[in-house]
């Protein structure tokens, strides 16, 4: 009953909160027919600011920590990043009606890591006063990577197979490399070598810091206006994946909860670590996975992976899974 109460006292402070706001005003903007359009060109600097931010931030927490006691929530994080593609191959692909390449492309994005919602939930963790090593940021590519190359992967061999074999086998290599290359990835590894190998605190201070809220805020408000468009297209196709929208970040969260407090135990993970790498595997990737799983399954429908990822995948992530492992973070922690 307590976590219980804990979740509600947190989800109401989830609605109130400016991330969250700005994305329910975008969504409401184009449910109501408004002409708002947000620069693709502005989106992407607005995602180069924040990921360099927590990259810089990261890369100096790297420097200074201990790296054997990264090395067991880098590994949880690559295992968790391909267990929930695996699990979508046995859950989500097996239901009626639902196309093996698209579910596989849709457990890619859930697999992977958001941006936004890591941003988010960073932001959350600040203002309900919970330490959080900044080095976990830098645990994105280790989800993010090895979830789209998975989805790819087993993706390729379907569609071979429906074939009869025909064409050449996927390059794990290639798929790497692609993903790497993402503006997202680029970003924040860009920032964590910044952040290891220089002294950047004073440009972070005086620049990054303080623009951090206001870039947030205009990311959510684009995404709130890609939800509702990516919802209606949604709808069109099934309702299984909307269905999986919203169970699937939960379970994912759970599944990183649990890790993350083995981790916790292993190597002293902080309680607010617990919860950010739970938060990392509820949230699906809005901004380097779906380049990615066009260009790696161009057979799949992108209004399914797309429609179910930003349509309802990044809202349920930062409106129930953000509230709701702080609540289940300060049940099973009681002194943060």
């Amino acid at each position: 009953m307590e976590v219980v109460l804990e979740f509600a006292d947190k989800f109401v402070s989830q609605l109130q909160s400016p991330a969250l706001a700005f994305l329910l005003a975008g969504f409401a903007a184009a449910a109501l027919g408004s002409k708002i359009h947000i620069p693709g060109a502005i989106n992407q600097f607005t995602v180069f600011m924040l990921l360099m931010a927590i990259g810089l931030r990261a890369g100096t927490e790297i420097r200074e920590g201990n790296i054997l006691e990264m090395a067991v929530p880098a590994l949880f994080s690559s295992v968790l990043g391909a267990c929930i593609v695996l699990l979508g191959s046995i859950t989500l692909a097996r239901l009626p009606g639902v196309r093996r390449e698209d579910a596989l492309a849709t457990s890619g994005l859930f697999g992977a890591v958001s941006a936004s919602t890591m941003a988010a939930a960073i932001l959350a963790l600040e203002e309900a006063g919970i330490f959080v090593e900044a080095w976990v940021a830098a645990l994105y590519p280790f989800m993010d990577i090895p979830a789209l190359i998975l989805a790819i992967v087993l993706a390729n061999i379907w569609v071979h197979k429906q074939k009869g074999d025909e064409g050449s086998d996927p390059s794990v290599a290639s798929i790497a490399k692609d993903s790497l290359r993402g503006s997202a990835l680029t970003a924040l590894l860009a920032g964590v070598a910044i952040g290891l190998l220089t002294q950047p605190s004073r440009v972070v201070d005086e620049f990054y810091d303080p623009l951090f809220l206001g870039f947030l805020s205009i990311l959510m408000f684009t995404l709130g206006i890609d939800a509702f468009k990516e919802i209606r297209e949604l709808l069109k196709v099934a309702h299984w994946y909307a269905l999986y929208a919203f169970v699937g970040p939960v379970v994912h969260g759970l599944m990183g909860f649990g890790l993350g407090y083995i981790a916790h135990m292993l190597v002293g993970l902080s309680p607010g670590g617990v919860i950010m790498l739970a938060v990392l595997a509820a949230s699906n990737s809005d901004v380097s996975g779906p380049p990615t799983l066009r260009a790696g399954i161009p057979s799949a429908n992108p209004s399914t992976y797309l429609g179910t990822s930003t349509g309802v995948g990044t809202p349920v992530a930062i409106a129930i899974c953000i509230p709701l492992f702080i609540a289940l973070g300060k049940t099973v922690f009681p002194d943060i």
